[in-house]
């Protein structure tokens, strides 16, 4: 189990160059780097277990390259996937991949997010045409080419599905070029409610296999269709629940309401009438993007844990009705909520950490949730929340272990030395996921350490005059340094921590950013 761990410093880049410089200083001096987004993520991955340099790029906020005619933009890790709809609006494009949260895009690059809208749309990887990474020890790769947008890849490795879904531990993801879609010409949507979580499901797969192109398809169970009626206070029935949306023209979309409609009453469900006022539609969308929330809703002052499984479409009922089967017999409050057009789904357990025994129930069921994906043949595991597993963990779309193994490491070293020129410790090596050993051992070459911090909060400092730099905030050299070694005065994390955690970072890393950093006030 991991607790929540702050870094020792936390840096405010506006510039690629300014990453590039830091990311140099940290790999010489063989300092974890944690690279942090928004902090909308809830799989605890940039909680910095090792310490080391928070790079928060919040504000490189630019939307570099748009055009419309290739449908493509170009962004960097501050814009937020509502900002560039907002910056689309009146084109007749958007960017439709949408996990819930107004999440940076090159951490949703970074996570290989997914979504409402995967169904119809797709997962971040196939949206996501190049990226501009900062590698461990400073030097820069453009994954598909410099200033290259085509949509088709035949010659050389593929470096950007390489980078996406990394979780950090590759690189900053410091530009994304993204495909952009057309606004569909009419949009509806409803609710569909039905007898059991079986028939729910099993309506989901028959909707796919009669190739009813729906945009999006949400499953509910009762639990979950229950707290997020009461929470948002539109009193959904409490009974399994289908969130359905359709996108195309008019003409079309009528062919596919009666399509959708006639497999729901072939496995018992009924449909209320579908909505195309925008309002309408946001209020749903925003009940089920609150689902987390309404699920703590349920036990106040509780914890929450959150699964996230992918299983073949074919396995999918099958493993719904077993896994709430199982929370039953656990004695678990764990409401399921899921992306079930592509197969995933969430189970958000609610427990009562004060209470080992429960605790110990609700790790026991996200290991055999885990077995229970890979069993199924598509195992995405289980990604843990307020806890962490302390044995490795399956990571999104690995159907493994999330430990880079050494000779992972090496091969995805040599590509990204293929594209990006050798390094000083040879072939340029990723860094180790936040979960392997420490330090290279001598016979391994030297790599850089990116690990995946809990959200630090921005400390109040000034950008000191000239450098360009937002600021940072960090701990003073716990180290033996000569009498003639200087240091910095000492910074407070802007994180309330009574006890600080013993700074990891060398003397002569701590001069310089001392230099770039105005002092937070006491």
């Amino acid at each position: 189990m991991h607790a929540c761990a702050p870094p020792d410093a936390v840096v405010w880049p506006r510039a690629v160059g300014q990453v590039q410089e830091l990311a140099a200083l940290c790999y010489r001096c063989r300092v974890p780097m944690v690279p942090f987004g928004t902090g909308t993520g809830l799989e605890g991955g940039v909680n910095a277990v090792q310490g080391g340099v928070c790079f928060d790029l919040s504000r490189m906020d630019a939307v570099a390259e748009l055009s419309l005619e290739d449908f493509s933009v170009a962004v960097e890790p501050g814009v937020t996937r509502k900002a560039l709809n907002s910056r689309l609006r009146g084109t007749g494009l958007w960017f439709p991949v949408d996990p819930g949260a107004d999440a940076s895009l090159c951490g949703m690059a970074a996570t290989g997010a997914s979504g409402t809208n995967a169904v119809r749309y797709g997962t971040m990887r196939p949206n996501v045409l190049n990226l501009r990474v900062v590698l461990p020890d400073g030097r820069l790769l453009h994954t598909a080419g410099a200033g290259r947008q085509a949509r088709k890849r035949a010659a050389g490795y593929d470096l950007t599905s390489l980078f996406v879904g990394s979780e950090g531990t590759l690189g900053f993801l410091t530009q994304a070029t993204l495909r952009l879609h057309p606004l569909p010409e009419a949009v509806a949507a409803t609710v569909a409610t039905f007898p059991s979580v079986r028939a729910a499901v099993a309506c989901t797969v028959q909707v796919l296999q009669a190739a009813v192109p729906v945009a999006r398809i949400e499953f509910l169970d009762e639990v979950m269709a229950d707290a997020c009626g009461r929470y948002s206070g539109t009193g959904l029935p409490v009974a399994p629940t289908l969130l359905l949306e359709l996108h195309g023209s008019r003409q079309g979309l009528a062919e596919q309401q009666r399509q959708a409609e006639e497999m729901v009453r072939l496995n018992g469900g009924s449909v209320p009438a579908w909505s195309e006022e925008p309002e309408e539609r946001g209020r749903l969308w925003a009940m089920r993007h609150s689902a987390w929330y309404a699920a703590l809703a349920l036990r106040p002052g509780c914890q929450g844990y959150s699964t996230d499984v992918c299983v073949p479409i074919s396995r999918l009922p099958d493993v719904v009705v077993e896994t709430q089967r199982d929370l039953r017999d656990s004695g678990l409050t764990g409401p399921m909520v899921g992306h079930v057009g592509d197969g995933n789904f969430h189970c958000l357990l609610v427990f009562d950490a004060r209470d080992p025994a429960e605790a110990q129930r609700v790790h026991a069921f996200a290991q055999r949730l885990g077995r229970w994906a890979g069993g199924a043949a598509g195992g995405r595991g289980h990604r843990g929340v307020s806890l962490c597993s302390d044995g490795p963990v399956p990571q999104a779309g690995a159907g493994g272990g999330g430990h880079l193994h050494r000779g992972a490491r090496r091969g995805a070293g040599q590509a990204g030395a293929a594209a990006g020129g050798a390094g000083p410790g040879g072939a340029g090596h990723p860094a180790p996921h936040q979960g392997c050993a420490g330090p290279p051992q001598p016979h391994e070459p030297r790599q850089g350490a990116l690990r995946g911090a809990a959200a630090p909060r921005r400390a109040r400092g000034r950008s000191p005059q000239g450098c360009g730099w937002a600021g940072l905030a960090a701990l003073p050299c716990p180290l033996p340094c000569s009498p003639k070694s200087s240091h910095p005065p000492s910074w407070g994390l802007g994180i309330p921590n009574k006890n600080p955690p013993a700074p990891k970072l060398p003397c002569a890393m701590m001069s310089f950013l001392g230099g770039l950093a105005t002092p937070v006030p006491p």
